[in-house]
Order: C-alpha cells, then sequence, then structure tokens
C-alpha cells in the first residue's frame, strides 16, 4: 500500500501545502500513518514545526487582503468549484477514510464524504443570500473577515470537519491555515490537492500536518493568526483555550459529548431503542455526537435491552473495505486501549454487561477491532456514564418520571447533542426544550448541515454550518455617519 494507492500523487504524502504550493517541510522528522484494519504502516507523512508553521501563517497574512477584497459571489463560486472537486475525487476521499479512520465505506461515502459536499453546497447558498452591511441608527455597520484563521481538526471525520471550518472561514472572506490530526492527514492532503486543482489563490488556505503538542500550540500562539476554530477532545480544548485567552484571541470550540437518547413513556421504545444502538455505534462510536446513553423508563427497561442486544448482534465487526460491514475498528492502538479500558471500568463499578467487553473479537486480532457493547443497569454516575468514551459502547439507564429523565440527561459536563422520543411530537419537543444542548434530534430528526451546530458547557462554543457559521467569521465595524 501507498499514498498513491489512496489518489495522493507520488511524494505528496511527506509534504505541506503552503502559499499554493506543496513543498517539504523544514526538518527531518516524519511520522507514521496506520491502516485502522490491519496496523499496517500507509505512509509516512510530515511532523510540522514552528519554522513551517510560520511559513505558513504569513503566506495566508500575505493573501488576506486580496481574499477579502474578493467579490462574495466570487468566493461561492469557488466554493462551488472545491465541491465539484471533492465529487469528482469522491471514491478517493472514502477509501482514504476507511483506511485511515476505520469507518465502514458505505458510511465513508455517505457520510464522511457525503456530508462534507453538503456542508460546501449550504454554505456556499448561505453566502450568497448573507447581507455584509446594514444600516442601524446614523451608523453604516459592515461586517468584515476577521482575518487569518488557525483551524485545528479531528481525526474522526477528517474531512467534514476539516470542510466545516474551512467554507465558512472562505465565505467570509478569511484565510486558513490548517492543522491537520497526524492520526489522518491524507485526506486533508487530498483536499489540499483539491484546491490546487481548482485553483484557489495561492496562500487563500495551507494545510499542516504535525503534532499538538508543537504545530498546535506553534499556530495557536502564532502573534499573526486572528481567530482560532478546533474541534477536539475538551481537554485539548482547555489547553488551547489557556493559550488564546493569553493573546485575548477570539476562538470557536467544538468540543466533547456524552449525549443522551431518551425514551418518553409513549415512545414506540423498539425503534428508539434500535436507533439509539446504530447511532452509538455509528463510525466505531467516534462520533462527538454519539447518543451513547439510552434512558428508558424502568417499567421498559427489558423490553429496552431485549431489542438493544438483538441490534448489536447484526452489527458484527468487520473489514470496512467490503460493502456489507456496518461495523469496522478503531482508528488507533491508543483508542483501542482507551475504549478497552472503560469496558473493564464499567464491568469494576458494578454496571451489568449485557452484550460485547472488552476481549479481541475472534478472528479480528489485526487492527484495532474491539467488541459492541451494551450496558444495563447504570448508575448515572458511573464513569461509563458521565465521560466521552469514544468507541462502540452504549448504556442503559432507567428513570422513573420525566422530571428524573431530565435531570440524568443534563447530568454531565457536556452539552453538545441529545434526543427525545415520544408517542406525541408536541410533547417531545416540549420535552426536547428542557435538554441543555445544541442539537436534539426529534423523533430520529436527519443530522442538519444547514442548521447551527455546536454546544454548551464543556462541549464547546460558538456555531459552526450554514450563516451562523460565516458569522463566526465576521466581526461587526460600525461607520458612524
Amino acid at each position: 500500500m501507498t499514498p498513491s494507492d489512496l489518489g495522493l500523487e507520488s511524494g505528496r504524502a511527506g509534504q505541506l501545502y503552503i502559499g499554493g504550493e506543496f513543498v517539504d517541510p523544514r526538518g527531518s522528522k516524519r511520522l507514521p500513518v496506520v491502516e485502522a484494519a490491519t496496523g499496517a504502516l500507509l505512509a509516512e507523512v510530515a511532523d510540522a514545526g514552528a519554522a513551517d508553521v510560520d511559513e505558513a501563517v504569513l503566506a495566508a497574512v500575505a493573501a488576506q487582503p486580496g481574499w477579502a477584497a474578493t467579490e462574495p459571489s466570487s468566493r461561492a463560486d469557488l466554493l462551488d468549484a472545491v465541491r465539484r472537486g471533492i465529487e469528482r475525487r469522491a471514491e478517493e476521499f472514502a477509501r482514504s477514510i476507511t483506511r485511515e479512520v476505520g469507518t465502514p465505506i458505505r458510511h465513508s461515502r455517505a457520510i464522511q464524504v457525503g456530508n462534507p459536499i453538503a456542508i460546501l453546497e449550504h454554505t456556499e447558498a448561505a453566502l450568497r443570500e448573507l447581507s455584509f452591511e446594514e444600516t442601524i441608527g446614523n451608523c453604516l455597520v459592515v461586517r468584515e473577515p476577521v482575518g487569518v484563521v488557525g483551524a485545528i481538526t479531528p481525526w474522526n471525520y477528517p474531512l467534514q470537519q476539516v470542510v466545516a471550518k474551512l467554507a465558512a472561514a472562505l465565505a467570509a472572506g478569511c484565510t486558513v491555515v490548517l492543522k491537520a490530526s497526524e492520526v489522518a492527514p491524507l485526506t486533508a492532503l487530498l483536499l489540499a490537492e483539491v484546491a490546487d486543482e481548482v485553483r484557489l489563490p495561492r496562500g487563500v488556505f495551507n494545510v499542516l500536518v504535525g503534532r499538538g503538542e508543537t504545530a498546535g500550540e506553534a499556530l495557536v500562539t502564532h502573534p499573526l493568526v486572528d481567530k482560532l476554530s478546533f474541534t477536539g477532545s475538551t481537554r485539548a480544548g482547555r489547553r488551547i483555550a489557556e493559550l488564546a485567552a493569553a493573546l485575548v484571541r477570539p476562538l470557536t470550540m467544538e468540543l466533547g459529548g456524552k449525549s443522551a437518547s431518551v425514551a418518553l413513556e409513549d415512545a414506540d421504545l423498539a425503534t428508539a431503542a434500535k436507533f439509539a444502538v446504530y447511532n452509538a455505534f455509528l463510525n466505531s462510536g467516534q462520533t462527538c455526537t454519539a447518543l451513547t446513553r439510552l434512558l428508558v423508563p424502568k417499567t421498559r427497561l427489558a423490553e429496552a435491552e431485549a431489542v438493544a442486544v438483538a441490534t448489536a448482534a447484526k452489527l458484527p465487526p468487520g473489514d470496512p473495505l467490503e460493502e456489507g460491514t456496518r461495523l469496522g475498528p478503531l482508528a488507533s492502538q491508543t483508542q483501542l486501549e482507551r475504549v478497552r479500558g472503560y469496558i473493564r471500568r464499567g464491568l469494576d463499578e458494578g454496571a451489568r454487561l449485557l452484550t460485547g467487553g472488552p476481549d479481541v473479537p475472534p478472528g479480528w486480532e489485526r487492527g484495532f477491532y474491539v467488541l459492541p457493547t451494551v450496558f444495563s443497569d447504570v448508575d448515572p454516575q458511573m464513569t461509563i456514564a458521565q465521560e466521552e468514551i469514544f468507541g462502540p459502547v452504549l448504556c442503559i439507564i432507567g428513570y422513573d418520571d420525566e422530571d428524573q429523565a431530565v435531570e440524568i440527561a443534563n447530568g454531565t459536563p457536556y452539552g453538545l447533542a441529545a434526543a427525545v422520543w415520544g408517542g406525541q411530537k408536541e410533547r417531545a419537543i416540549e420535552f426536547a426544550r428542557r435538554l441543555r444542548a445544541g442539537t436534539v434530534e426529534v423523533n430520529g430528526g436527519a443530522f442538519s448541515t444547514v442548521a447551527p451546530f455546536g454546544g454548551v458547557r464543556q462541549s464547546g462554543y460558538g456555531r459552526e454550518f450554514g450563516r451562523q457559521g460565516i458569522e463566526e467569521f465576521l466581526v461587526p465595524k460600525s461607520l458612524q455617519l
């Protein structure tokens, strides 16, 4: 397996994209990228350092005035060109993500690549309708691009999370320096090739590959970066917020989650329980919005358990490149150890294991596979009910009444997503209003790339997608007339 097998031109896996060119990093250090399903080496990529970050930021600074002065309609046209470029190479992107992250190929095509295409389409449409000035009293209020954006993205959705930031920032008239995850960087380099192919102006989009503690921190603290946008763990978010605060630097963050799916007394419990399993196990549980806690009335606990176990049985681990696979491996050895550790912690704290467990799935000793796991009799204060596991682990929790369900659902430090199921839609909506989360699915409502997306509390602040996503990168200026 070579990077060219994934679509990258020869030699580009070890390069950076700066100022409209693929360039070699200043240093000689390289980082390994491994295949999730086998643990085999896919490529060696750059380990960017402070000098590379500085070069990329200076390229973005040089490009900023020209890009900011570009007509919004022309910026929208280029977003459309990027979208079409991704569509042309959709299969290459899908296979790259499947090999790097372990996402089953059917899900890589539909979600990992499909969502970014939709985000670009919706951001383009929002940009064409957005007004950049208005009159308020005796003032002409204009909205200007904040400037150079430093974007840091995770490995679990290595195209979607980049595109969510890139599309909005470019729409606003900002230039971007991306620090892509070193776990899944090949996808970001493919996107750089697309940007190059569609002739995005030089320096408007720059791609770095490197570690968070080196390249990431150098980008966060660079004096010429005007705004930061970060998606990742809450732990890393705290560090970035600390560094940004010292510089009084604006920051948008989408962090972790421990989302609850609540089945009300009159819900179709079979549907709710099936949905919870499929959602919690999507991308092997490596999704920040995963509904990893299923809350059901205690009187219907046994029913929910039976459905969850039967549904999990339909999701055996498999080769992610096989068309029929619905549950692939985790992304790395680090993730594997983390998830198995949480499963053992659940057993130690007294949760009842319904299916799965910490053992190696039979026949899948290679790669980073874990058994799909369902716990019941989970106390809301147990570790597995409070902390983000980031693996295919579902906790079923019983409640006595709706007030207690609200208390349990809101009873973690997070607030990214949630779901509610009820026989009466209006009642379900009223319950949803009581949940402290940035996004709430009602009776299986589809994930939207148009409406604002983001969290509250330790799930972060700021919003992505659509008009609100663009506005995160704009600064109002009042001209007093």
